[in-house]
């Protein structure tokens, strides 16, 4: 955060890009007063210039000192007497000092809370004349094209007093107040930012903006961001005229919330979960735990998260980096998915397992499959196929998918269906190699199960494939992407070759050595499960509109704290 403008009488407004082209005792007398009502640390370590406390405040050190103003210099000439602490509800802070013509209290704050309590302004000539109707209306003008322009804007002020106030409460202090001007700086938007909110957008969560800043600096950033897209904005006095109903009827149409209090971001959150979304609530302050309490996932920052929101949060994002959050959403939804290819995987192979063997007592035949090679089976295709599953690439496409609702189940009729089919397709196939090869052929029992048995071994291994996506094809995703997989089909696939090949194992398994006419036949049959899900998902393709998170996002709601 970095100071862009300074705004005082009777200029109206300057950028303060580099150093102005005067220093008037105006822009000194300002910006002392911000550094004397100021709790962060500029300081120099190693030749390299270091940091400590609020970016706000921060920023305020930093055109102070480039302008000749030290903190250290100005607070040793003027020592701390009592401090009244920032307040969300008040939106003003004050500190009172001494100086050699007696106590002055400095104050910054929010410009529409200090100008209500101001009746006087500080001319360029350090002249104290009184604040009229029009000269504040003309700082707040100032002010506001400041935060059209999504600068955060603030105001300074002192007062001299007459005593050192006894107690830390603000009422006998931050009266009277002479304003001595407004800063304006810029919160930069980090370059992903924009990335990271489209990405939500497309994923079917609504992103909201709860900001302590002036409406117009809110409404700025929104646009900047992505987030407005024709919603509307509302601040906090705005906000308090509705009731909860009112304000339930109208939560999906809002975007931005500007200078509210703690009270109404737990509102905003209450009212999104009448309205059955799943809300997440970010922040770093105090003010922020009873919203992050009370939303279903609470996320904290981890740099300027206060311990009060971090013990409140149900997790951390480490970097307070929005882009984490949305990155989060694609690695959780990835993982997710993952877990359900995987139980497809298993799933489906074993109900075409259950299935061979029960439609071959159903129909009288012999047992297809012996224990030991049910077993063989289950052990080289649910191990590391499976696992190679549950490390899938993310798919591309994935945060274009609508959410699934909380209360979906694991497995939906549709995947189940999909798995039965799969399952009854691996049945047909080794029967009916089974059947030809005993009946239609006239080969011996033991030819037929070794030839049941590795195509049903290649077909499942073969079937993981089609696993990684019920959409897409596979050559879309990629056989490349994939790698483990890969190598866990074709070293599974090896080594039911040499259970077959190798002499002193066939007694194991039971099985007999097999032709390279019968290798060709066994991998063309164990292809013929990918073929067909491909037929399938061509046909979906063309017949079913894939579901995407619409534009603006509806229905979800991300509430992401700026």
């Amino acid at each position: 955060m970095n100071v862009t403008g300074v705004g005082y009488a009777p200029h109206g407004e300057i950028r303060v890009g580099g150093l102005p082209a005067h220093r008037s005792q105006a822009l000194v007398d300002l910006l002392s007063a911000a550094v004397l009502c100021n709790n962060a640390e500029l300081s120099q370590e190693d030749g390299r210039w270091r940091i400590v406390g609020d970016p706000t405040e921060a920023a305020l050190l930093v055109v102070a000192a480039k302008h000749g103003v030290w903190k250290k210099a100005v607070a040793t000439q003027q020592p701390l007497l009592r401090e009244i602490p920032f307040d969300p509800g008040r939106k003003l802070m004050t500190m009172v000092r001494r100086t050699p013509d007696g106590a002055i209290a400095y104050a910054k704050g929010a410009p529409e809370v200090v100008l209500a309590r101001a009746s006087s302004y500080l001319t360029e000539n350090r002249a104290v004349v009184p604040l009229e109707t029009a000269e504040r209306e003309r700082f707040l003008a100032v002010g506001a094209a400041f935060a059209r322009e999504s600068l955060r804007v603030i105001a300074v002020a002192r007062r001299v007093l007459t005593a050192v106030p006894d107690t830390d409460a603000g009422n006998d202090v931050e009266r009277e107040l002479t304003l001595l001007g407004l800063v304006a700086m810029k919160d930069p938007l980090r370059p992903e930012a924009v990335e990271a909110v489209r990405a939500c957008r497309g994923a079917g969560i609504r992103t909201i903006m709860i900001t302590g800043d002036h409406k117009e600096t809110g409404i700025a950033i929104a646009r900047e961001l992505g987030i407005l897209n024709g919603y509307d904005a509302i601040a906090g006095l705005e906000l308090d005229r509705l009731s909860d109903a009112e304000l339930a009827e109208r939560v999906e149409r809002i975007a931005v919330y500007a200078r509210v209090s703690a009270a109404d971001k737990l509102r905003v959150v209450k009212a999104w979960k009448a309205r059955g979304a799943v809300v997440a609530m970010t922040g770093d302050g105090v003010n922020d735990a009873p919203a992050m309490k009370e939303a279903d996932i609470g996320v904290a920052m981890g740099l300027a998260g206060t311990d009060v929101t971090k013990e409140a949060s149900d997790m951390v994002v480490t970097d307070d980096n929005f882009a984490s959050i949305a990155k989060a959403v694609e690695t959780g939804r990835g993982i997710y998915s993952n877990i359900l290819k995987t139980i497809q995987y298993l799933v489906s192979g074993n109900i075409g397992e259950v299935l061979v063997m029960l439609l071959a007592a159903v129909l009288g035949l012999p047992l297809p499959l012996l224990p030991v090679q049910i077993l063989w089976i289950n052990l080289v295709t649910d191990s590391l196929p499976a696992l190679a599953l549950a490390i899938d690439p993310v798919s591309p496409g994935i945060m274009h998918e609508a959410p699934r609702r909380a209360a979906d189940k694991i497995l939906n009729g549709e995947r189940l269906g999909l798995m039965l089919v799969q399952g009854l397709f691996l049945a047909v196939l080794v029967l009916g190699v089974f059947t030809v090869a005993l009946w239609g052929r006239g080969e011996t029992l033991g030819y037929a199960r070794t030839l049941a048995f590795s195509v049903l071994m290649m077909a499942h291994l073969v079937h993981a494939l089609n696993c990684r996506s019920n959409t897409v094809s596979i050559f879309v995703l990629g056989l490349h992407t994939n790698l483990p997989l890969l190598a866990a089909i074709m070293g599974s696939a090896v080594l039911q070759v040499l259970v077959v090949w190798t002499p002193w194992m066939q007694p194991i398994f039971n099985v007999v050595s097999l032709s390279p006419a019968d290798w060709f036949l066994v991998v063309g049959l164990a292809l013929s499960p990918l073929g067909a899900m491909e037929l399938w998902k061509a046909i979906r393709a063309l017949m079913i509109e894939p579901q995407h998170g619409n534009d603006k996002g509806e229905p979800r709601a991300d509430i992401a704290q700026q």
